[in-house]
């Protein structure tokens, strides 16, 4: 009797301060996948802010980890993830060369860079101070690079104008490296930085040109193969690149194609680009597209595909092989923070969804 007298004494004490304990608000699996990731991408980060492919580190991985922790909700400087994110986002300002580019791969260097320009322009419109400051200069340079590099055509009808492919002085295109740099483009000019509407028009001929009328699917480049994750990566393209293009007949086509071949486990040799790509073209578009897209994509990554016991999503895919964990959950991250919203990107305007 002496201690529940005690324990009674105690709890109303507790509430005599007025000091209610806060309810606690319990994790969905969705929440609790994403926790575990990042718990997970934290411990594989390198002590100077990298993340690494293989023995190498690389400011694209860096840069699409970065980019996972901000679409939970973690900024640069606070919070448990704080440091982590800050170091990872100053490790990638530091690798940006004098022409403004930012890249570690030649043969590759117009994929690492629009990726890192998307997370420069993310982080500026997340943070504030001299961070904010030195990651808008850089991006300035960063944007100058992707505007110099979209091709221009080389003759009247040339199929690549308006995209961009591997490299600066490359004079193809394809639908891939294109989306990157239409993503970091659309960032960027959300924050003020100049972007010619020219360019913006130019990149959307060319996503319109690489779509195969039949299936209503996209193209790797204008007549050539057509993939999931190209589908997915046009539908985001013509989204983000302004209301005039939203709920294009375009996208819609292309929306139904990918509801009857979303990405498989096992049999797309690019998993993780798929559903980072498809998630974000189903959610933009709204409506039944992600009402429908959702569960299929909660289904693979929370169901059918087990996340490992270290937090990681991981397979024997070409691009699991190629890049490594910290790609694969990154990706998997971005693709179940979607409707997080937190990521700059990763906003809709709601009132232009209505039916």
């Amino acid at each position: 009797m002496r201690s529940t007298g005690l324990a009674l004494a105690v709890v109303l004490a507790w509430a005599a301060t007025g000091l209610a304990a806060e309810p606690v608000t319990k994790k969905t699996p969705l929440d609790q996948a994403v926790d575990r990731a990042l718990v997970c991408l934290q411990r594989l980060q390198e002590a100077d802010g990298a993340w690494k492919i293989g023995r190498s580190r690389n400011p694209a991985i860096t840069s699409l980890a970065v980019m996972a922790f901000l679409s939970a909700g973690h900024v640069p400087g606070e919070g448990r993830y704080g440091d982590a994110v800050e170091k990872g986002v100053r490790w990638v300002l530091e690798t940006q060369k004098p022409n403004g580019l930012l890249a570690s791969d030649g043969s590759h260097e117009m994929y690492h860079h629009g990726i890192c320009t998307l997370m420069l322009a993310e982080v500026a419109g997340m943070t504030d101070g001299p961070l904010a400051d030195e990651v808008r200069r850089k991006l300035e340079k960063a944007v100058a690079v992707i505007l110099r590099a979209q091709r221009k055509g080389g003759y009247a009808g040339d199929p690549h104008r308006g995209g961009w492919r591997y490299r600066m002085d490359s004079t193809d295109s394809d639908i891939s490296v294109t989306g990157w740099q239409i993503l970091a483009l659309r960032a960027a000019k959300n924050l003020g930085c100049d972007v010619p509407p020219e360019a913006i028009e130019s990149a959307v001929a060319y996503i319109k040109r690489c779509q195969d009328r039949r299936t209503g699917g996209f193209c790797y480049y204008p007549n050539g193969p057509l993939t999931v994750p190209c589908t997915g990566t046009s539908i985001l393209g013509l989204e983000v690149c302004g209301k005039d293009y939203h709920g294009s007949p375009e996208a819609e086509k292309a929306a139904a194609f990918l509801l009857q071949h979303p990405p498989q486990w096992g049999r797309d040799p690019h998993f993780f680009y798929s559903i980072y790509y498809c998630s974000q073209a189903m959610f933009q578009l709204g409506d039944n597209y992600w009402a429908e897209f959702r569960p299929k994509l909660h289904g693979l990554l929370l169901k059918s595909i087990p996340q490992r016991a270290n937090g990681t999503w991981y397979g024997r895919g070409f691009d699991d092989a190629t890049y490594g964990p910290a790609y694969c959950t990154a990706m998997a991250v971005l693709s179940l923070t979607v409707e997080y919203r937190f990521l700059p990107i990763y906003q809709r305007d709601e009132s232009s969804l209505a039916k």
